[in-house]
């Protein structure tokens, strides 16, 4: 006891030392959250936390004057003697008073406009001043929920981490992060090293909180947020979406004129920005901004509104506007979620005159210092530039406290006996088996989990036990289960084995082997699920589904070979076997029949194959050009360039068949990139092409199958298959080329017509074309409609789709659903 009350003590002394210390209030004496404070001419400083508390650090005593600046409210500064060292001081902040004076207005364009017009004439030369600068990087992460319901689905959530009161309200997630940035315009560069991150209630302390991730750069004709790019209210095209007004001026502390204007988008449905932007008069810089969007206008149905605000401050000696504050609050309600949200992140230490070498960048953008997530407490309270409220020491305190209680064997294996229980449906429904404590668990998928009709099996029956072992948190890992398939018409049950290993979470070798016996489509990619052809079989009679029995045992093993270089590899040996029809089984009584199983053929009862045993080896490499990558502690990941295109080459062979005709050599590649087009929107294209050395008559299953689409659906991923192509027409054992391209305005167009533009869908275009052998080529064209659905939830989209084949023409109505294109 004596020595806690001895650490606490130091504890108490260390932040107090070298500190000036104190409340902001406004003229109610409410708290002022996220002000930014810091000595006169410098740029580093501190805020203030939720409750309006600041710790500004400093050792330097006698006159100084502490500057006060806040979004709204009249920049303050208070000079001080300080003759020792804390030193308390509470201010009070006095709201700006904006006034509009007597502008002369040209006949033309009003005042706003004209600013606005300065504004992006001279973004280029306000980046260059900044183009290259070290700096220091503080973020807070807090969400916060209210009434949080107990069960999602029928799923219990639990206490979601031991955050929430008997009103089961609180905060769910509290993290904090310190590092250190570098950056460079051009040749662009950026540079992060995390120095200590912390997460309330987790043990290894990775906080997500990058600084790349909140670089809403607004002198950048489109800003990234929640994965959508939104118009900058100074990008080039800003007068085709937006209004503004002007609503004052007011002089900052330095004498110079601001100007708050207000935004206006023109339509509410456009990637666009409300809120205001403050600009320096005669610099042309941005000087603050207080933004906000909603989810239905970034396409996010959990987000119901994000604000962001963004604090600029004045360096004289570079004569630069420089970012030192950005809050970013959002309101998320989903699944009867309701959080309130808040990332803070201030910007401290500039130094706009750095020195690069070349070793400064590389391919690595992020990484951490050495036991950057274990800093402890004391450690903290030393470094961090923002105070916790009492609401956020309290939440450190008591989840730290439950982290060790759950980390305990005693406490996993009472919530391990409680989520074992075994059930009277747990055969039929499925069964999992945990220990926690161990990390392994055993799971059985229940009889009804994967039940399915075809037509050379019937209703089949696929279950499959299996046990995972989590060797350590650096990614090492291993999974062994067995299966077993029973088809009821053919009287057949077929089983299977596999093992899978991964090594680490950093190039992420992967061992997978697997033996058995398996009914498999011609196409090994599955261009029909299982869900849609048992649909079709049973209702319709279209057995779209074509499949063969192969008796096989594969190795595959893969790895990164470097960040944006992987390597992928399979070794095999297959006996493979015709299959027939079973059953002419429907829930409807029709005369019409089910085709035979025969792909090539479909009226034919002949196998579409003999029976054979061949060896199947193939060797692939992805590449990502210019890619980059990030380093946590125990994991990498790589961070994809998107000016540039994905590649990937690969060889496969076949061998060892008794009849040496049934041998192929095929050389694949493919090509892919998204394209951002500012305000025209994204073009995305998809492209692939192989070559057969020798054009013989071998196996079917070992042509190449481009992915076709019969049903009355979209298919999956419309960049990787076509629309309305019948499924193995066009398969080939000659050269093959094939090309996807979509490019989705984005509502470019739909948005600037009156009426059209309150739906808010977005126009889709796309082509499609397939070249084989001698074969004239096969097209697709399609217009379609997309961000269908009603308030956030847009998630569907139609399309008319003509294809055109030899001069035979086929137009169709496709509906899917858009999530994953």
């Amino acid at each position: 006891m004596k020595n806690i009350i001895t650490l606490l003590c130091l504890t108490i002394i260390a932040t107090s030392f070298g500190q000036i210390k104190g409340k902001v209030v406004d003229k109610k004496n409410q708290p002022l959250p996220y002000v930014s404070v810091y000595l006169q001419n410098t740029l580093s400083g501190t805020t203030t936390n939720d409750n309006g508390a600041y710790i500004l650090e400093t050792n330097k005593t006698g006159k100084q004057t502490v500057v006060f600046q806040f979004l709204g409210f009249k920049t303050l500064k208070k000079e001080v003697l300080i003759e020792s060292l804390p030193f308390e001081l509470n201010v009070q902040l006095i709201e700006e008073e904006v006034q509009l004076n007597e502008v002369t207005v040209n006949s033309n364009e009003n005042p706003a406009n004209g600013i606005i017009r300065k504004v992006i004439a001279n973004k280029e030369k306000n980046t260059n001043k900044s183009g290259k600068y070290t700096s220091d990087f503080y973020s807070r992460g807090l969400f916060k929920i209210k009434n949080a319901p107990e069960k999602i689905l029928g799923q219990k959530i639990g206490d979601l981490g031991g955050g929430l009161d008997s009103t089961r309200s609180g905060i769910i997630y509290l993290s904090e992060t310190v590092s250190k940035i570098w950056y460079q315009k051009k040749p662009k560069n950026f540079r992060e090293v995390i120095v200590a991150s912390k997460v309330s209630g987790q043990d290894n302390g990775i906080s997500f909180n990058r600084a790349a991730d909140v670089n809403f750069n607004l002198y950048k004709n489109l800003v990234p947020v929640a994965d959508a790019n939104i118009f900058s209210p100074i990008s080039n095209y800003t007068f085709s979406y937006y209004k503004f007004k002007l609503e004052g001026t007011f002089y900052d502390k330095n004498g110079k004129l601001i100007s708050k204007i207000k935004i206006i988008p023109r339509r509410e449905n456009d990637r666009v920005f409300g809120g205001h932007i403050y600009v320096v008069e005669d610099d042309w810089a941005i000087y603050g901004a207080d933004l906000t969007i909603t989810g239905e206008q970034i396409n996010n149905p959990a987000i119901d509104v994000l604000r962001i605000k963004q604090n600029y401050n004045y360096e004289p000696n570079a004569g630069i506007w420089a970012l030192i504050l950005q809050t970013i609050d959002f309101k998320v309600g989903l699944f009867g979620f309701n959080l309130d949200g808040r990332f803070s992140a201030s910007y401290s230490n500039y130094n706009f005159q750095p020195t690069f070498s070349e070793e400064t960048f590389g391919k690595e953008i992020l990484s951490f210092e050495e036991n950057a997530t274990k800093k402890d407490s004391v450690y903290w309270n030393d470094l961090r530039s923002v105070p916790l409220t009492l609401e956020e020491k309290k939440d450190y305190l008591i989840k730290d406290s439950i982290k060790v209680v759950r980390k305990s064997k005693t406490y996993l294996d009472s919530i391990d006996q409680k989520s074992n229980k075994f059930t009277l449906l747990s055969p039929i429904l499925g069964y999992s088996y945990r220990n926690s404590y161990e990390k392994w668990s055993f799971n059985y998928d229940g009889l009804l989990t994967n039940t399915q009709f075809n037509t050379v099996q019937g209703f089949n029956l696929d279950t499959r036990v299996s046990f995972s072992k989590r060797v350590n948190d650096e990614g090492k890992s291993w999974n062994v289960s067995a299966g077993l398939n029973y088809g009821f018409s053919d009287k057949r049950l077929r089983p299977t084995f596999s093992f899978f290993k991964k090594w680490n979470n950093i190039d992420r070798p992967r061992l997978s082997i697997s033996v058995g016996i398996d009914v498999v489509q011609f196409d090994e990619r599955n261009p029909i699920s299982s869900f849609y052809n048992t649909l079709y079989s049973l209702i319709d009679k279209s057995n779209y589904a074509k499949f063969y029995e192969k008796t096989f045992a594969q190795v595959n093993f893969s790895k990164e070979v470097t960040p944006g270089i992987d390597v992928f590899s399979s070794f095999g040996y297959e006996d493979r076997k015709p299959l027939f029809n079973t059953t002419d089984y429907s829930f409807f009584s029709r005369r019409k029949t089910f085709e035979t199983n025969n792909p090539i053929n479909p009226t034919s009862t002949l196998p579409a194959f003999s029976e054979h045993s061949i060896f199947k080896a193939q060797l692939a490499t992805t590449i990502n050009f210019g890619s980059k990558y990030i380093s946590y502690p125990n994991s990498r990941f790589t961070v994809t360039n998107t000016k540039f295109p994905t590649l990937t080459l690969g060889y496969r062979k076949t061998f060892g068949a008794d009849n040496s005709e049934f041998n192929s050599d095929m050389f694949f590649s493919r090509l892919q990139q998204n394209v951002s087009l500012g305000n025209l929107g994204t073009f995305d294209y998809n492209a692939r092409a192989g070559l057969f050395l020798d054009q013989k008559d071998i196996p079917f299953m070992d042509f190449y199958h481009p992915l076709a689409n019969e049903i009355d659906l979209a298919p999956s991923n419309r960049l990787s298959s076509f629309s309305v192509m019948p499924y193995y027409q066009f398969s080939t054992n000659d050269r093959y080329a094939e090309i996807h391209t979509q490019h989705n305005f984005q509502g470019f167009i739909l948005n600037k017509i009156p009426l059209l533009n309150k739906l808010n869908f977005h126009t889709v275009i796309g082509a499609k074309a397939y070249f084989s052998g001698d074969r004239k080529p096969y097209t697709e064209y399609s217009i379609g409609l997309d961000n269908i659905g009603w308030g956030k939830w847009r998630f569907l989209r139609l399309d008319f789709v003509q294809s055109n084949f030899n001069g035979q023409k086929e137009n169709r109505l496709l509906f899917g659903i858009s999530l994953f294109d």
